[in-house]
């Protein structure tokens, strides 16, 4: 039988970094790392956007497949998923390489994929203003898992992975992953997996990003107001709504819709919400969108003076399997144990395959800013007219897609379904 690959990743904003090592009684590996040299980060560069776009397109089409299959609000980090994959693509080979390859970078190559997910990280490790952000990754490998020096030493050099041996079908492991990972989330993600892997588990990977951040214009408390919000199914629930009043931000819209931005203070990432236009319905609407228009709708917001803008004050969880949905994008061979080649990974007779996806993620959105976390356990066996002067009132009163996106390249850090 061949092997199971069990990745995990976890994603947390709004976090001071928590400085953790490795797990009481486990070993931590090294390798030789292998990073990314100069001269190859050069020759990709021209092919980031293409990655960038590929990433935004993911994360749409990664929001409608969850939210088609659970038929329910969603909320889902792509960059979360995308990073885990990515590591995952480094051990893969043959077809099952090209179908990463074409998922997460629009067909770019491994290289360029490595050289985007290395830009991030470290563009996400020092971001400005108020914006604490760090990454951490880890890297869990069973001591019969047969795991390849090169593989560990690709994780080590391009993802800065920190390598532990342990015993992935032993009991202990639900203790030191979810306190791994709850210590890297200051506790938001406490309990990331309740039962041990499979005998066959070969390998996890793990990786943390932190961001705490800050509104660059923040709501009044005083205005926060009660009013109802009127869901799809035509109910009407009374809530709690930020509200803006006489304010300038970035105005969002199409012919079928309209939204708005609102940055933080670190001058790169930004929360927005975005609706259909009054009367339309909300599942046409977003089986219509595109990654790419909307990545570059983001982009290029036009600065409104607004008479009255108001948006709910909520938190929103979401936790389900990712494996059906990411085999209907396009992942299927590595889910598929007769057809599986991750021959870069590891030497095992057996081979190896993915075998699912569990992924959890968590926002708030109050006055002060936003606060969002994420884990994600992969386990193997457009523009009209602006509007008048004199101000604009938009009102989230019906369901909208909601997310917070890098302004500077269109990635979305976290995609979500208001309903």
């Amino acid at each position: 039988m061949k092997k199971l690959i069990c990745f995990a990743l976890s994603l947390l904003l709004l976090c001071s970094l928590a400085g953790c090592g490795r797990p009481a009684g486990y070993e931590e590996l090294s390798a030789q790392p292998i990073a990314l040299s100069d001269e190859v980060l050069s020759q990709q560069e021209d092919k980031l956007p293409a990655i960038y776009e590929a990433l935004s397109q993911f994360g749409l089409t990664l929001l409608r497949g969850t939210r088609e299959q659970t038929e329910t609000p969603t909320l889902v980090s792509p960059l979360s998923v995308a990073l885990a994959l990515s590591m995952a693509a480094n051990g893969a080979e043959g077809n099952t390489l090209a179908q990463f390859e074409e998922v997460l970078g629009g067909g770019e190559s491994l290289d360029a994929l490595n050289a985007a997910c290395s830009t991030l990280i470290q563009a996400y490790q020092d971001l400005g203003g108020s914006t604490e952000s760090s990454i951490a990754n880890s890297l869990w490998t069973d001591p019969e898992g047969a795991i390849s020096e090169e593989f560990i030493g690709r994780c080590q050099g391009i993802f800065d992975a920190q390598v532990i041996s342990a015993q992935l079908f032993d009991s202990e492991i639900v203790q030191a992953l979810n306190g791994w990972v709850s210590d890297h989330t200051d506790k938001q993600i406490s309990d990331i997996i309740s039962d041990p892997f499979e005998e066959d588990t070969a390998i996890l990977l793990v990786n943390a990003l932190y961001l705490k951040n800050t509104w660059e214009t923040e709501f009044d408390p005083d205005d926060t107001m009660e009013r109802g919000f009127t869901h799809e199914d035509g109910s009407l629930e009374y809530m709690d709504f930020l509200r803006h009043g006489e304010v300038r931000l970035p105005y969002l819209e199409t012919d079928a819709a309209q939204g708005v931005l609102l940055p933080y203070d670190d001058g790169r990432l930004s929360f927005f919400a975005l609706m259909p236009r009054e009367g339309a319905g909300f599942d046409e609407w977003l089986d219509s969108l595109d990654g790419a228009a909307l990545a570059r709708l983001l982009q290029s917001p036009e600065d409104t003076q607004f008479q009255s803008l108001t948006l709910p004050k909520f938190e929103k969880q979401w936790q389900g399997d990712l494996q059906a949905v990411l085999a209907e994008l396009g992942l299927d061979l590595a889910f598929d144990p007769t057809q599986a080649d991750f021959s870069q990974l590891g030497d095992h007779p057996a081979g190896y395959f993915l075998s699912q996806v569990i992924h959890a993620a968590r926002i708030e959105v109050n006055e002060e800013g936003t606060e969002a976390a994420a884990a994600t356990v992969v386990a193997g066996d457009a523009g009209a007219d602006a509007p008048p002067p004199e101000g604009l009132i938009l009102e989230f009163t019906h369901p909208f897609l909601y997310g917070i996106v890098d302004m500077v390249n269109g990635v979305p850090l976290f995609l979500g379904t208001f309903e």
